[in-house]
């Protein structure tokens, strides 16, 4: 059958025909994508108000790719304090935050109770407001340092307060890639598996792909199809978020970035093979928002959110160090022509703009 009326008939690609797809051009691509993301979600585009607290910096592994973490291309290690965390939630929260995003660097010095002490304390106070926190990789790292499996660790985010987790730490899939980007962090079957467990207890959770660094494109198949499989068996993916590889001050010497053109053919493309993963976030902080925003007629149908403050791909470049207001990313989605629609973590729609 011919790829384009395969994927028109919504008839599922094998491996071999999903690598097939970067042969595309844009605008073929773009549209099959874009009538993928009709028949869900018509001219909605989503987002949410939130606040990204990324309370630690000193981390026991060394990502090639990373600008975070303290380093000599970073040489300002900090860890907040449970009370400096709790007063960020409360702020944001009063400034109408549905959600804080908590994601660290992996502290080896701080303690488990650390991690799992300042859910808590954010739940107790504000217990309406949602708490995305600990990636697979920090899950990982939580369990080799202190002993325990996997399955305790998660039990006790949920204990504390965790309603869902974030998809980062996934990077790319493909082994020898990750051995080369960050040896010793979360294996790509760690990472699947972590997020099956949550599944498998009625929690959702994000995936990532980071791209554009020294993958190929038939890395970031591999990475989305893995995703299907895992996605056929627990359903319990809410939103893929491909990440634009953010290039300064890191350790990863990258000469070749991708064109517009491929960035949005990479959103396209995940829109046509994730079938199964409701939604496709664009997140403006790694692509730009003026690039998201296009992006949504590729494909995608979710923007992230306000944020507020971020330090992770900042601290390599990317323009959200300080968010964004509400009322110009509101009008942004506007005059790109869709219809802002604020949603919570888990995409029920609380109001639409």
């Amino acid at each position: 059958m011919d790829l384009v009326k395969k994927i028109a008939d919504d008839t599922r690609l094998t491996k071999e025909e999903a690598n097939r797809l970067y042969d595309l051009d844009l605008d073929t691509l773009g549209k099959l994508a874009d009538e993928m993301r009709k028949k869900r979600f018509g001219n909605k585009s989503y987002f949410n108000i939130n606040r990204h607290i990324n309370p630690t910096n000193i981390c026991a592994d060394v990502c090639k790719f990373c600008a975070y973490s303290a380093s000599r291309k970073n040489p300002s290690p900090y860890t907040m304090s449970h009370e400096e965390i709790l007063e960020i939630a409360k702020n944001s929260y009063a400034n109408g935050a549905k959600e804080v995003h908590i994601v660290s660097a992996h502290n080896p010095d701080v303690g488990l109770d650390w991690y799992m002490g300042a859910f808590r304390k954010v739940k107790d106070a504000l217990p309406d407001i949602h708490i995305k926190a600990l990636t697979a990789a920090e899950v990982d790292f939580l369990s080799r340092q202190y002993g325990h499996d996997y399955d305790t660790i998660i039990d006790m985010m949920i204990a504390n307060g965790v309603d869902s987790m974030p998809g980062g730490g996934a990077e790319i899939f493909d082994e020898e890639i990750r051995e080369y980007l960050c040896k010793g962090k979360v294996s790509s079957t760690g990472w699947l598996e972590i997020h099956r467990k949550w599944h498998e207890r009625g929690r959702q959770s994000n995936a990532t792909m980071l791209f554009g660094h020294i993958e190929s494109k038939e890395h970031r198949i591999d990475h989305m199809l893995r995703l299907r499989d895992l996605q056929d068996i627990t359903g319990g993916f809410n939103a893929f978020i491909p990440l634009v590889y953010q290039k300064e001050n890191n350790f990863l010497k990258v000469e070749k970035f991708p064109t517009a053109i491929e960035i949005l053919k990479t959103y396209a493309i995940a829109r046509i093979l994730l079938d199964n993963i409701p939604h496709i976030k664009a997140y403006w902080a790694t692509s730009t928002i003026g690039l998201a925003l296009i992006a949504q007629e590729y494909g995608c149908d979710d923007l992230d959110g306000t944020i507020e403050h971020e330090a992770i791909q900042s601290a390599a470049g990317a323009a959200s160090s300080n968010g964004m207001k509400l009322d110009d990313f509101v009008g942004l989605i506007k005059n790109a022509g869709f219809t802002p629609v604020e949603r919570d973590s888990l995409y029920n729609e609380l109001k639409v703009w």
